[in-house]
């Protein structure tokens, strides 16, 4: 459906909902004409494509541009028509990615171009200007995700290829839609158009003509124009790995960025860990009203940009080890990295429930994030939250924007034992959640998607059945930290100890030839620090995480200054460079 509105036959200016399409001020406008050039545009020209790589910041100062998806093929429909004072584009402009719309010039005029470089120094100094195009950019991906726009993934629900294409696209926030091979009317006709066989899917397909068969992640990713890592490639050396992209290490991504450290920063599958998957974060300082975790995430992604941080995703991190007063990360492509110091903030898995038959609906209609695009999928439906926590509580509230009802079931029995207050009384006051108590699930029903749970009260043990489409789950977490065992220690749950915990165990000797003892972040390894919900003892709070990361990059120059990596040998290979320098 378009969101452009229509009268007598012509198509108007689309209305600026929610944000999204505000009107810059003929001052602001004047700002950026001393960075840009005014260009004179013809009916019919196309501004900028679908699938392709854009780079300029462009404002509309006569005339009208409309905004289409799939441009000249048989899904077309437009997005939105912009005019005077209007500006184009949306987040992938800022963040490096191909265009997922195309601009058509519908009535000739003249534009604004300004190179995305000197626009993103321009909002740098006016923070007003700034946050109005940020928020506009932010609510146009979020309009494009929920039209299904960008590329579509062909697959059946059955394969776990396509979960895993269909996970990283929503992980990453990225405009995309869903054909299911089982269902979807359209399917034979896809197959016909591209010439697949259905051996062959799950194919990613884009621009009406790119098939892309059973790609990976990475593959995925560099077709967007997200930095993925090439393959067996050498990253070379910078003066701190992040590792893991999750509010921990985003804010370790921007203090060490900003303080002029070569930062580097990686994740497995997407930026922005649990955090992002949070429909609402209400207690997080500075923001009364509450802010999407998607939000808060895309806001410190072109944080860490601004100060020059490299961001790599997907790239997942298999091995650590130390090498003349440095360490050798490996990758699962076989590449490798030299970092003088590593941060550890790969946060946490959620945990799965232990329920006969409940994997093969994983990501059909078993869930363990409750963003937009879960929600699009269950609306109207009766849908059941497990969990007693905060991540359970706003998932309930979030979800109950869509589905018919929502069963949130607890296994304890009380609701203040592990929720904040302020999310307690919000559930409890929310007519479209019922709470049960003392209830775990039993089994399912529903032979291709989940129509049914069984639950029991575990005081009284009696069972009944609950009609439910879609089930959320969030029980808890265990680290990521498989990689790092045998390397430094973990406590019995496979956290990273830091700190006095570390000393406990840590090779005396090693320490005493530096001369000091574990700082307050620092694993059994020197200059390897964990931050986040990955560090043993942590408070798993997104504003907890986010100033461990801050900490830690405090804790990284302590290291450098005092350990042995500011001075170097001359090896076989000539003069290594000293801290602070890195090689291309």
């Amino acid at each position: 459906m378009s969101t452009a509105e229509h009268q007598h036959g012509a198509v108007r200016e689309t209305p600026d909902r929610y944000g999204a399409f505000p009107r810059l001020t003929p001052e602001q406008l004047q700002d950026l004409t001393a960075h840009g050039e005014r260009r004179r545009t013809t009916e019919g020209e196309v501004l900028y494509r679908e699938g392709r790589p854009f780079r300029e910041f462009l404002a509309i100062l006569s005339g009208t541009v409309e905004i289409l998806h799939d441009h000249g093929g048989p899904d077309e429909r437009t997005v939105a028509v912009q005019g005077p004072g209007r500006f184009l584009g949306e987040l992938g402009l800022l963040e490096g990615q191909a265009a997922f719309d195309t601009a058509v010039v519908r009535q000739a005029g003249e534009i604004l171009a300004v190179p995305v470089e000197r626009q993103r120094a321009l909002v740098d100094r006016d923070p007003v200007l700034g946050d109005l195009i940020l928020r506009a950019y932010l609510s146009r991906r979020y309009l494009l995700i929920g039209l299904g726009a960008g590329f579509r993934i062909l697959g059946s629900c059955y394969s776990p290829d396509t979960l895993r294409l269909r996970e990283f696209a929503a992980r990453n926030r990225l405009p995309h839609r869903w054909v299911d091979l089982e269902k979807d009317k359209e399917t034979d006709a896809l197959l016909r158009r591209f010439s697949i066989r259905p051996e062959e899917t799950p194919v990613v397909l884009w621009q009406g003509e790119r098939v892309l068969r059973n790609p990976s992640n990475a593959e995925l990713a560099r077709l967007i124009g997200l930095p993925a890592p090439a393959p067996s490639s050498d990253t070379g050396r910078c003066d701190v790995m992040v590792v893991g992209a999750g509010p921990a290490g985003l804010a370790a991504s921007v203090y060490g960025a900003s303080d002029g450290l070569t930062t580097v920063t990686v994740d497995a599958v997407a930026t922005g860990g649990q955090a992002a998957t949070s429909s609402r974060i209400e207690n997080y300082l500075g923001f009364p009203s509450g802010i999407s975790g998607g939000e808060l995430i895309e806001r410190a992604v072109l944080q860490a940009h601004k100060f020059g941080a490299r961001l790599m995703v997907p790239a997942q991190v298999t091995g650590l080890s130390p090498q003349d007063d440095e360490y050798v990360v490996t990758f699962s492509d076989g590449s490798r990295a030299r970092a003088g110091a590593v941060v550890l903030a790969s946060g946490v898995w959620y945990r799965r429930l232990e329920v006969p038959g409940l994997d093969r609906l994983e990501g059909i209609s078993v869930y363990y994030a409750a963003t937009v695009h879960e929600a699009s999928l269950c609306q109207a439906d009766p849908v059941a939250v497990v969990g007693g926590g905060n991540s359970a509580g706003q998932a309930a509230l979030f979800l109950a924007n869509h589905a018919s009802k929502v069963y949130l079931l607890v296994r304890g029995g009380d609701l203040n034992a592990d929720m904040s207050r302020y999310l307690v009384d919000q559930v409890q006051r929310h007519p479209k959640i019922e709470v049960l108590l003392h209830t775990e699930v039993r089994d399912i029903g529903g032979a291709e998607k989940l129509e049914s749970l069984t639950v029991e009260d575990n005081a009284s043990h009696e069972r009944h059945e609950l009609k439910a489409a879609a089930l959320f789950v969030f029980i808890g977490a265990r680290p990521r930290t498989e990689w790092l065992r045998g390397v430094l220690a973990l406590d019995e749950k496979g956290f990273v100890l830091t700190g006095a915990d570390a000393q406990a165990v840590a090779d005396a000797h090693q320490w005493a030839s530096l001369g000091r003892d574990p700082m307050l972040l620092e694993s059994t390894l020197p200059g390897v620090f964990a931050a986040g919900d990955v560090r043993s003892g942590s408070v798993k709070r997104v504003a907890s995480a986010t100033g461990e990361g801050a900490m830690v990059i405090r804790l990284v120059h302590e290291h450098r200054e005092q350990a042995g990596n500011l001075v170097r040998s001359v090896g076989p290979e000539g003069p290594r460079p000293a801290a602070g320098q890195s090689v291309p």
